[in-house]
C-alpha cells in the first residue's frame, strides 16, 4: 500500500501529484500550494548515519528565558518597568539561571531596565543576564554600557545568515556577510576589554539558521569560536534559531546533529536552539534538537513571541517532568505562573494550553469522567495499601498525563460533574436561562458544588434548581459581613474612593478604602476592618435584554482560601461591591 511519507533520499513527486488510494475520497483543493518549495529542497543537509532517533532525554537542558527581550518585543504594548520587574522576579523564583533581560540598544526603556537591575543589585550570584545586540559597532558599544557594573553577563550577538536575508536585508555576498560578522565579533572583544570587572561571556546567533547553507553557517560559527577563543573553561554559546519554522522537526534535528558533529571547537561550545512555532511544532523541534546534541534552549513562558511565538518553556519543562526527568524549574504553582504571564504580557493563556490552561485537567465527557474517577480512587487505595502519601505513589490515572497536584491544581476541577448526572452543560444553562457568562474557574468551582448535590440526590438537576443553587451560594450567601450607607467616588484614571459602614464579627464602624476599581477600593476598606481580601481576578458583564443590570465576578484570596463572589446590581459599582461581599461571607462558611 502506498504511504504518505517517502524516504527523503529518493526522488518523489511534489505534494499533490500522483494518485490517491481508492479508500481516500479527498479531491484536489484550490489552494496555491505549488508556490512553496519544500524546505528539504531549499537546504541540503549533508548528514549520514544520524544517531538522534536512538537517544532519549534524560536531563534538563540549560534553560534561557527570552521573555523580557524576544517575548517583550512581540507585544502590542511592551512591558512597562513594573511588569518587567515582576516578570524578572518570577523567572528567578521559577529557577531560570540565564535570562535575556533586554535589547539595550533598541530602546531607552530596555536600556534603563538593564541599568535598573545593576543599580538595584537585583541579579543573584548564580544567575547570568543576557543582553542582545545586532552586529553594528555603535549598537555593540551601547549594549556594553548597559551591563557596566554587572557581576557577569552574556553578550548576545545576532546577524542573519540565510540567503534571502543576505540578499534582501544585508545586501551582501557570503564573503561580505562573513566579514561583517567577524568585524562585529572583534567589536565585542574590544568593548569587553573596557569592562574588566564584569565576567563576560559571548553568544552568537546566526539568524535564520534553519534556512542557511550548512557549510556556510559552520564556517561562520567556527570563525567566531576561533576569534573568541572558545574553550571548555570559557565556552561560547552558539544559538541556532529556527527564526521562521519551515520544516518538520526531524530535519531540524538533522541540522543540529550535523553542527554538533562538525564544529571545530565542540568542547568549547554550549550548543543552543531557539525554535519558533510557525508550523506549530516548536516543542517537538526543541525536543528532537536536544536528542541531536543541543544543550541549551531559549524560549518564553507559554510560548509568547513574534507571529505564533517562541517555543513554550513551560510545556518543554513539564514534558520532561511527565517522563520522570527533573525539569530543573519550579512550576508547582502553575496558576501563579500563568497569572504573572497574563499580567505582564496582557495576553490570555488559552484554556486548552498544555499544563497551564484552565481546562486541561477537566473532562466533560461522561466516559472520560468515569475513567478518571476510577483511576483516582485506585490511586488513593494504592497509597493506603503502601502506607505513603498519595503524591509519592507512581502516577497512572487515565487521561491525565501528570498529577494535577504537581502543578498546584486540585482534583475537584478534574471531574466536573458526576458522569451519571449529565450536567456538563451547567455554564450553558446559566447563560441561556439567566444571561450569566461565568468565568471558567468559577464554572469549575460551582460545578464541584453541583456535583456534590447531584451525587447526594441521584436525581436530575433542572434549570430552575440550578439557578436556586447558584443564587443561594453566590448571590444570597449567609454571613456576618454587611455594609451600609456606602458610596463610591472617582474614575478609572485617578482611582476610586469607597466609604461605608461595615458590620462584621469584629464589630462595626465606618471605613475608607482607595483602589483602581470599586472592588479594589472596597477590598482596601475591608483590610482596614481586619478582613484581608486579595483580588485575583475580576470580570464584569452587562446582562442581556430582559434581565437588566450588571453582573460582576471576583476571584479572591481571603486568608488561606481562594474562592469566587458574584454580584448583580443596576450599576457596575453596586455589582462589584456585592460580589466582594459575597466572597467575604462565603469565606466564613465551613
Amino acid at each position: 500500500m502506498p504511504t504518505i511519507a517517502e524516504p527523503s533520499d529518493q526522488s518523489s513527486p511534489r505534494p499533490g501529484a500522483g494518485s490517491t488510494p481508492h479508500w481516500n475520497p479527498q479531491r484536489p483543493s484550490p489552494m496555491r500550494y505549488a508556490r512553496y518549495q519544500p524546505a528539504d529542497e531549499r537546504i541540503e543537509i549533508p548528514l549520514r548515519g544520524r544517531t538522534w532517533p536512538d537517544r532519549r532525554l534524560v536531563r534538563a537542558p540549560l534553560w534561557a528565558s527570552v521573555d523580557l527581550r524576544d517575548g517583550n518585543q512581540a507585544l502590542a504594548e511592551p512591558m512597562d518597568p513594573v511588569r518587567k520587574r515582576r516578570m524578572f522576579d518570577t523567572l528567578l523564583r521559577i529557577g531560570f539561571k540565564e535570562i535575556e533581560v533586554g535589547y539595550p540598544s533598541a530602546s531607552l526603556a530596555d536600556f534603563e531596565f538593564a541599568r535598573h537591575l545593576a543599580d538595584e543589585a537585583a541579579i543573584p550570584d548564580d544567575v547570568t543576564p543576557v543582553v542582545f545586540t545586532p552586529g553594528r559597532r555603535d549598537l555593540v558599544e551601547r549594549t556594553f554600557e548597559a551591563v557596566a557594573g554587572y557581576p557577569r553577563a552574556v553578550i548576545h550577538l545576532c546577524v542573519a545568515t540565510a540567503p534571502v536575508w543576505r540578499e534582501v536585508v544585508l545586501r551582501g555576498t557570503r564573503a561580505e556577510v562573513l566579514k561583517l560578522i567577524v568585524s562585529a565579533g572583534e567589536d565585542v572583544l574590544r568593548c569587553a576589554a573596557r569592562y574588566p570587572g564584569v565576567d563576560l561571556h559571548f553568544q552568537f546567533s546566526p539568524e535564520v539558521f534553519n534556512l542557511t547553507e550548512p557549510d556556510y553557517v559552520l564556517e561562520v560559527c567556527d570563525a567566531l569560536t576561533a576569534l573568541w577563543d572558545a574553550c571548555p573553561q570559557r565556552p561560547v554559546r552558539l544559538n541556532l534559531p529556527t527564526t521562521v519554522e519551515t520544516t518538520t522537526p526531524n530535519l531540524f534535528a538533522d541540522q543540529i546533529e550535523y553542527m554538533s558533529r562538525q564544529l571545530a571547537r565542540r568542547d568549547g561550545v554550549i550548543l543552543s536552539v531557539h525554535p519558533h512555532n510557525d508550523r506549530g511544532t516548536g516543542v517537538a523541534a526543541a525536543e528532537l534538537a536536544l536528542l541531536a546534541g543541543a544543550e541549551r534552549v531559549e524560549g518564553c513562558l507559554f510560548g509568547n513571541g513574534e507571529r505564533t511565538g517562541n517555543v513554550d518553556l513551560v510545556t518543554l519543562a513539564l514534558n520532561l517532568h511527565s517522563q520522570g526527568v527533573d525539569p530543573m524549574l519550579d512550576l508547582s504553582d502553575i496558576d501563579e505562573v500563568r497569572r504573572t504571564a497574563e499580567y505582564c504580557n496582557r495576553m490570555v493563556v488559552p484554556e486548552r494550553h498544555p499544563y497551564g490552561g484552565d481546562l486541561v485537567y477537566t473532562a466533560f465527557s461522561g466516559t472520560h469522567q468515569d475513567a478518571i474517577s476510577k483511576g483516582l480512587a485506585r490511586h488513593r487505595r494504592r497509597a493506603e495499601e503502601l502506607g505513603v502519601p498519595a503524591h509519592e505513589v507512581p502516577w497512572e490515572v487515565p487521561y491525565l498525563p501528570i498529577d494535577p497536584s504537581d502543578v498546584g491544581r486540585d482534583y475537584a476541577a478534574v471531574v466536573r460533574i458526576n458522569s451519571q448526572s449529565g450536567k456538563g452543560g451547567i455554564a450553558h444553562l446559566l447563560h441561556q436561562t439567566r444571561g450569566l457568562r461565568l468565568p471558567r474557574r468559577l464554572q469549575i468551582e460551582f460545578s464541584r458544588f453541583v456535583q456534590d448535590v447531584s451525587d447526594a440526590s441521584g436525581a436530575e438537576v433542572t434549570a430552575k434548581q440550578l439557578w436556586d443553587l447558584f443564587r443561594g451560594r453566590y448571590l444570597d450567601p449567609d454571613g456576618p459581613v454587611t455594609v451600609d450607607d456606602w458610596r463610591v467616588a472617582g474614575a478609572a484614571v485617578e482611582g476610586y474612593r469607597f466609604v461605608g459602614t461595615f458590620t462584621s464579627a469584629g464589630g462595626s464602624g465606618e471605613r475608607v478604602g482607595v483602589g483602581r476599581t470599586p472592588s479594589a477600593a472596597l477590598a482596601a476598606a475591608l483590610a482596614g476592618a481586619g478582613l484581608p481580601v486579595e483580588l485575583l481576578e475580576q470580570q464584569e458583564q452587562p446582562l442581556a435584554d430582559g434581565q437588566g443590570g450588571v453582573a460582576a465576578y471576583v476571584e479572591c484570596r481571603i486568608r488561606d482560601r481562594t474562592l469566587w463572589g458574584v454580584g448583580v446590581d443596576d450599576s457596575s459599582a453596586g455589582a462589584q461591591v456585592r460580589a466582594v461581599l459575597s466572597a467575604c461571607n462565603r469565606s466564613t462558611a465551613g
